[in-house]
């Protein structure tokens, strides 16, 4: 600013009604546009913390992630909370820190710098986490994640009520032998689809066989070598619902590898809707989908209306989200 006076020849006071078009009535039209002229030649911009700092408030929103913006789902979760963002007037700044604590606390002093109206936290896979304790008395809501006790506002998928949704899908095309594909890894992913899938079969009346539930890698490999621990059964299921769409993969290769056609022999559904696996296996496979979009845009909106209401602040809760059904030519 002072640049701009310099070069117009006007005071600092001057070039700053000019520029912010504030008391029009002590510049002359001819000054104010040569302010504007020299701004543009010097390319010139307004401070945009500034500018925040004076309004008492921020029009951005902080989206700070481990490694979400490399991961296949990326695109949804940031489209989520990027379309919220648009629709209230606010824009989304975003980082990705690959889980190092130095690059989290930089990221984190940088958006606190920017005067961020609040901040998403969220890793690019569901589990607990802990809040970086810098963005104490700030507006924070998790995504994909929650925290100890749930006293952080968290929205997360609904890992049980998919394992039940895929089970469910698998019965009513009449079968009753549906075996189970699970990770290894410890994860609400793995506990809770488990659950669903359990849940599912004694609604309906299935005994639940411990010999249909494997573990393995979330891998193809995995999904591989636990189809062949599955066609070595007698009898063998007739329905498979895998952990995610790698493992599924995997099993369409041992399903294969014994000249066995899906679904006729072997129905299988698969977890994540991970469109470059899913819609592109033949046949295509049906899954359920994780949904991060809704994660995005749910969280965004929860802490606009949190940190803008003037009256009491809802309670913090860990909120489920539906994951739904994606069917394809697989069942």
């Amino acid at each position: 600013m002072q640049d701009v006076a310099t070069r117009a020849g006007v005071s600092l006071t001057t070039a700053s009604f000019a520029i912010n078009d504030n008391g029009a009535s002590k510049v002359s039209a001819e000054t104010r546009r040569r302010v504007l002229e020299v701004a543009d030649e010097l390319g010139y911009r307004p401070n945009a913390m500034a500018q925040n700092l004076s309004r008492a408030r921020s029009s951005f929103i902080g989206l700070i992630t481990d490694s979400v913006a490399t991961t296949p789902f990326a695109g949804d979760m940031i489209r989520g909370v990027q379309d919220a963002a648009r629709a209230r007037g606010y824009v989304m700044l975003m980082a990705n820190t690959e889980s190092d604590p130095q690059a989290s606390r930089d990221v984190i002093s940088t958006m606190l710098d920017h005067q961020v109206h609040g901040v998403i936290y969220s890793t690019w896979y569901h589990r607990q986490v802990s809040v970086p304790g810098e963005l104490s008395g700030l507006p924070v809501v998790l995504a994909n994640c929650y925290a100890r006790g749930d006293h952080v506002q968290s929205f997360v998928p609904d890992e049980a009520g998919g394992g039940r949704a895929a089970t469910d899908v698998l019965i009513a095309g009449g079968h009753r032998r549906i075996a189970f594909i699970n990770s290894a890894l410890p994860a609400p992913a793995t506990t809770g689809r488990l659950r669903g899938y359990r849940e599912a079969l004694h609604a309906a009346g299935i005994r639940f066989d411990k010999n249909l539930v494997l573990t393995t890698t979330p891998e193809q490999e995995g999904g591989y070598d636990a189809g062949m621990q599955l066609l070595e059964l007698n009898p063998r299921p007739t329905a498979v619902f895998c952990y995610n769409d790698r493992v599924a993969m995997g099993l369409y290769d041992a399903l294969r590898a014994h000249g066995l056609h899906i679904p006729r022999d072997m129905a299988v559904v698969g977890f994540d809707n991970q469109e470059v696996i899913a819609a592109h296996l033949r046949p295509a496979l049906t899954t359920v989908a994780l949904p991060h979009y809704e994660l995005g845009h749910r969280s965004l909106n929860w802490l606009i209306e949190a940190s803008s209401s003037a009256g009491e602040v809802p309670s913090p809760t860990r909120t489920r989200v539906a994951c739904p059904v994606i069917e394809r030519f697989s069942t």
